[in-house]
């Protein structure tokens, strides 16, 4: 059986993808997974052992361009013998209906009815957790599911101090300011002068919080962000000792890399998109006005975060070391 996945535009929710193309490995021995995706999404799929191959998607989040759509269609006619669209959106089920894949699952979406002939409604009450949601569309929900796991590639680790332990901070969240904590460079100044090093990872986007950060810091953290691209991102925070991130999709590569995880939550629900790792703890105060999903504070406080203390983070970080190894221990690992 070959099948062709529809895949989404935002890390975590590839990363998560990948349980679903795990459960039809196992429904479905010999099966052959093609993803229709971005093309910066390959160094992803590139780690997931239960792909064959990225298949390029040039259209860009949001924009229809029918007749591009349509021509992608064409090329890949009689190739498939199942499509699944994870995306809800019109525009998302055209390609496997111009490729006229014998069956085309999904959820109830925008107007999909005639585009999907394996049409799913879906219970949200049911199902809240994402993850959850597109294991069903391979079918039955088990009992028991895996989690998404990385195989990441051993990096250059030239010039970097081995002997000691190696923190990562995401401090950025492409969805906007209202998952973003604000005390990354405090929590930075204490593990430093506790002997930690600390990595900074993010976008080109992520820049500016890099540097207020670093700032912070007298310049002491090793800035990462916009000077790696995703494959390399990846394969570094695969040999960390611990990360500190707000929800977001570093936070899910972590977590698929079995890392040590402190996820910070605001505006967004744990109960939605938790980390999927026995590794990781989640910090989520739970206000009265929060989860409200919203990209700024709508009502201006932010105490979602801004209660969320720097000593909150910390004690979590001291609690359990039990997976705090040091650098030197993680590149040895690589190594074998």
């Amino acid at each position: 059986m070959k099948i062709l996945i529809i895949g989404p535009a935002w890390i975590g929710d590839m990363i998560m993808a990948q349980t679903l193309f795990k459960r039809l490995k196992t429904e479905h021995p010999g099966c052959e997974i093609d993803v229709l995706a971005p093309d910066w999404t390959k160094p992803l799929l590139d780690r997931m052992p239960e792909v064959r191959q990225a298949v390029s998607m040039p259209i860009g989040h949001g924009q229809l361009k029918l007749l591009a759509r349509y021509r992608i269609g064409r090329q890949l006619r009689d190739k498939y013998d199942w499509a699944i669209v994870l995306p809800n959106s019109f525009k998302s089920a055209l390609i496997p209906f111009f490729a006229r894949i014998p069956k085309r699952t999904g959820f109830v979406g925008e107007c999909r009815y005639g585009l999907l002939n394996d049409v799913i409604k879906l219970d949200k009450q049911k199902y809240p957790l994402m993850v959850e949601r597109f294991v069903l569309l391979g079918g039955a929900l088990p009992k028991k599911y895996e989690w998404p796991k990385l195989i990441a590639k051993k990096p250059d680790l030239e010039n970097v101090d081995l002997t000691k332990k190696i923190l990562a901070l995401c401090p950025g969240a492409a969805f906007g300011p209202a998952k973003r904590w604000p005390y990354f460079g405090e929590l930075a100044n204490l593990c430093l002068n506790d002997d930690w090093q600390v990595w900074l990872f993010g976008s080109n986007a992520d820049a500016e919080i890099a540097n207020e950060i670093n700032a912070k810091t007298n310049n002491r953290c090793v800035d990462l962000t916009g000077q790696t691209n995703l494959a390399r991102a990846i394969d570094l925070l695969s040999v960390v000792s611990a990360v500190v991130t707000n929800d977001s999709g570093l936070m899910h590569v972590a977590c698929a890399l079995d890392r040590r995880v402190i996820a910070l939550y605001g505006s967004s629900s744990p109960d939605f998109t938790p980390p999927l790792s026995e590794h990781a703890k989640k910090l989520w105060l739970h206000i009265e006005c929060s989860p409200c999903f919203e990209r700024v504070c709508p009502l201006k406080h932010f105490n979602c975060m801004r209660k969320l203390s720097v000593e909150m983070v910390v004690s979590q970080l001291r609690a359990d070391k039990t997976h705090a190894v040091t650098g030197l221990e993680q590149l040895r690992a690589a190594q074998d």
